[in-house]
């Protein structure tokens, strides 16, 4: 079993989503957002850093995922959001986590099947995933999306690893 930290960084709401993964089984655990969105950016990321912190010290996650940043039209905007990234990502090399990164349409794709799938189609896919019942926050719903792409690519990649060595033993004989 492994435990999955998902991540969607923002730099003033950041979603985090925790999930369990045992081959194809996926579970949900917890999420939320951490928010800090009256702070000055310094007081910002350190909330982050203290947050994500609180969340691995709770949970005890193996593994962590984040999403890349999306480079938008206001680069003001992207710096900020690269500097959330940046303190999120601290956090879990903090606690010796190893981070992947995944971009937006990779994550998409995962989760909904489509690289362009609009918000409410991956929330929606999300809690059918998980089968979660209650109503969950955008930011927690995308970092679960960002988690559960890592399991699948996780997944997809131990597989691909036991399908080319069992080929390599057909071709010998």
């Amino acid at each position: 079993m492994a435990k999955i930290l998902g991540i969607d960084p923002g730099s003033r709401i950041t979603g985090y989503g925790i999930i369990s993964s045992v081959g194809d089984k996926l579970e949900y655990i917890d999420a939320g957002s951490i928010r800090a969105e009256s702070l000055a950016l310094p007081d910002r990321l350190k909330t982050i850093f203290d947050g994500l912190c609180t969340v691995i010290e709770q949970h005890t996650p193996q593994q962590a995922a984040i999403e890349e940043v999306f480079m938008g039209r206001n680069v003001s905007s992207a710096l900020k959001l690269g500097q959330a990234r940046g303190s999120a990502i601290t956090a879990c090399l903090y606690h010796d986590l190893q981070v992947e990164e995944y971009s937006a349409r990779k994550v998409k794709q995962a989760v909904a099947g489509s690289g362009s799938a609009d918000k409410r189609q991956v929330q929606h896919m999300v809690k059918a995933l998980l089968s979660i019942n209650v109503k969950i926050a955008e930011d927690a719903a995308d970092a679960l999306a960002v988690a559960i792409c890592h399991a699948n690519t996780q997944t997809s990649l131990i597989r691909m690893a036991g399908a080319k060595s069992f080929s390599r033993k057909r071709l010998r004989k």
